[in-house]
């Protein structure tokens, strides 16, 4: 059997937006691949141009009081994948904004191709990069943080390789080549060594994951929930500016 178990996020009509039902079928998919020991590696991929565009604001926009917002299910993704005993590698195709970044920052190694775009957006939406900080903040420097968090600006994939938040960024026609060479590397090493190894990658985390995950997600959901987060994403979704800019 294939050691490599692949994870994709096949919603190219909504440009891989992380919906509930999305997040929940990777969760499904995660646990799956855990308990299989044929699986030694996953990847995160996805279908069509967009790797992803974030949380799925249509779903959020429409969120009544007490459901739980695809925000507040994506702290459960990024713990699961954070977590996770085996290696994940994301491959990295095209454009990821917003909670796609969370992802990414949640991969052991992750390889994009080097016109991808990046950029955290949620200052522009009226919320806050609040879940994915769990992720994301580990791995990129402080300055660089500080100045893509506050300002939503759009990156490349060279700029990413940079500040840490791939790990490669490479031509349009080597990614998967990258990606395949990295599976191969990383299946030669022993199973509980490897589980052991990503252990004690995670021990510089000052809180247990899913503790800071889940006041991480209250405050985000405290945001998306406000006056100005629910006129920034109805901003986004009707293509217009906010309030703010008027």
């Amino acid at each position: 059997m294939d050691p490599v178990r692949t994870l994709t996020l096949d919603n190219p009509a909504s440009r891989n937006a992380l919906s509930t039902a999305v997040l929940r079928g990777m969760l499904d998919d995660l646990a799956a691949a855990a308990a299989d020991p044929a699986c030694r590696v996953v990847v995160l991929t996805h279908t069509g141009p967009v790797f992803s565009s974030g949380v799925d604001l249509k779903e959020t926009a429409a969120a009544r009081p007490g459901d739980k917002l695809p925000a507040e299910m994506l702290a459960d993704v990024l713990a699961a994948l954070w977590e996770f005993p085996k290696p994940v590698v994301a491959r990295i195709g095209g454009p990821a904004r917003a909670g796609g970044l969370g992802l990414i920052g949640a991969a052991d190694i992750a390889v994009c191709v080097r016109d991808a775009t990046f950029a955290f957006t949620e200052v522009r939406l009226g919320v806050i990069p609040a879940v994915i900080s769990s992720t994301v903040l580990p791995r990129l420097s402080p300055r660089a943080a500080a100045e893509l968090y506050l300002t939503g600006d759009v990156f490349d994939g060279v700029r990413a390789a940079e500040i840490g938040l791939v790990t490669a960024a490479v031509a349009a026609e080597e990614l998967d080549e990258t990606v395949n060479r990295y599976c191969a590397s990383l299946i030669r090493g022993g199973p509980l060594a490897l589980a052991g190894t990503k252990q004690l990658l995670r021990r510089t985390r000052k809180d247990p994951i899913r503790a800071e995950l889940a006041d991480l997600a209250e405050r985000s959901a405290g945001y998306f929930k406000s006056a100005e987060g629910r006129e920034g994403v109805a901003a986004a979704r009707e293509k217009r500016d906010a309030s703010w800019l008027v």
